[in-house]
């Protein structure tokens, strides 16, 4: 059923934009934190089909949702005061019940959805919760923060391809119901997981900065932001950029902040170049660093075994030296285990990865891949388009692992073109175009 949704909603062209980046997200955990106002929306049907999209590409799907709407609602209705939609508040025990009861309802309209395009769910219990008791002299009462998360049964499920539903209700170790605020909820779940991405479906296009919506920020720009600009953004938005933050601090790579009420918006933002909303993203590349002169003979001599591989074309260690400028070596403890280099050409938007090549002790714990994460980064900072490497034996790697594409001759730089030429190697040609994800 889940496919057949797929189908009716989904083009050949976004399917081709789509699959390049199957390999790159394959088996890789997103939890998704939905504010109870997408689930009312009209367009969260769409959104539900938008994670039956996920689910079919073999990624894995955790499920975090609000209850603000529902909650203010249900305390208008019952006249009961109420002046916390977030769960950051204190919760008194009449609130509470009416916390339950509006989880209630978003829980089963989320499962209702999953269940129709055919996905397996469950209304998950790991989170043990504890009360946040008295803070500057203000007892929280109801209101719990995070003590527990049980990752092994979260992966449990998530390896049975199901899918497990979280709610901004938690219990002690001895079954007291606790109210959590969904955001800070979701970014303990994704920081226990080692999430890849942590993503808030909420009503608003992104974090404004100056008047305009950012689209992409380095979470050093927003910890900059926050305390020392104190935007003034709504508390839903200043909430979710904080928690943000923080989890990007934690290990977890992505954080995104989207408008659910776009019909596409959450696979538009992972998949398409642009997207649509705010991505935070974390440095990943601390161990990178650009190669300085007297890295010169390291690097020749981490060349050497690929050269007489024939992987890598000999270079002498002047010449590397002469361009040294063009390296980055990867670091660990001191000691250079890896290095790459970047090229570019006159008049062109293409630049060249080349001198790849790993430690055979580090090889399998993804410093390749990082190094070609790293380059094609700077080639995005350079404003450029494409990145090329030419390989004689490590096609597969960059085509299975770094999600370049085959190319041609066409695909080349003109001085680029002419030395494949002359050069006699009949390197396999791959190629990637810039993307913001």
């Amino acid at each position: 059923m889940a496919q057949a949704t797929v189908k009716k909603t989904i083009k050949p062209t976004d399917l081709r934009g789509i699959l390049r980046y199957v390999p790159q997200f394959r088996d890789h955990v997103f939890v998704i934190c939905i504010d109870g106002v997408i689930v009312e929306d009209e367009n969260f049907n769409n959104v539900i089909t938008d994670i039956a999209v996920l689910i079919s590409l073999k990624i894995k799907v955790v499920i975090v949702h609000g209850i603000g709407r529902q909650l203010t609602e249900l305390c208008n209705e019952k006249n009961i005061p109420f002046n916390d939609r977030y769960g950051e508040d204190a919760t008194d025990a009449k609130t509470l019940e009416l916390a339950i009861q509006a989880s209630s309802i978003i829980s089963h309209k989320i499962m209702r959805g999953l269940t129709q395009n055919g996905l397996a769910c469950l209304q998950d219990n790991s989170v043990r919760g504890t009360p946040i008791g008295v803070m500057n002299g203000k007892e929280f009462l109801f209101t719990g923060k995070v003590e527990k998360v049980d990752t092994v049964r979260l992966l449990h499920s998530l390896n049975q391809d199901i899918i497990p539903i979280i709610s901004p209700i938690m219990f002690t170790s001895d079954g007291q119901p606790l109210r959590a605020s969904s955001d800070a909820l979701a970014a303990s779940v994704a920081a226990a997981l080692k999430a890849s991405k942590l993503i808030y479906l909420t009503n608003a296009e992104g974090l404004p900065v100056n008047g305009s919506i950012v689209y992409n920020l380095p979470v050093e720009s927003l910890t900059r932001i926050l305390e020392k600009e104190k935007p003034a953004w709504e508390n839903s938005l200043r909430v979710k950029a904080m928690t943000a933050a923080k989890v990007l601090q934690q290990g977890v790579l992505r954080a995104h902040i989207i408008d659910g009420r776009i019909f596409g918006a959450l696979l538009t933002e992972i998949f398409d170049k642009v997207g649509v909303g705010t991505m935070i993203h974390a440095n990943e590349y601390q161990q990178i660093r650009q190669a300085k002169k007297k890295d010169a003979q390291a690097i020749f001599n981490i060349r050497r075994n690929a050269v007489r591989s024939d992987v890598l074309r000999h270079r002498t260690r002047q010449s590397i030296e002469q361009d040294i400028e063009k390296f980055y070596v990867y670091e660990i403890d001191e000691s250079i285990i890896g290095c790459v280099s970047i090229t570019s050409f006159p008049n062109s938007k293409t630049v060249e990865l080349g001198s790849l090549y790993v430690q055979p002790f580090y090889q399998g714990h993804n410093v390749g891949s990082k190094l070609v994460e790293f380059v094609c980064m700077k080639a995005k900072e350079m404003k450029m388009n494409k990145v090329i490497a030419m390989s004689t034996q490590t096609s597969n790697f960059f085509t299975s692992v770094c999600a370049f594409k085959e190319g041609s001759t066409t695909d080349l730089p003109a001085p680029r073109k002419k030395d494949y030429l002359n050069n006699g190697r009949n390197s396999y040609i791959l190629v990637k175009n810039i993307s913001r994800k």
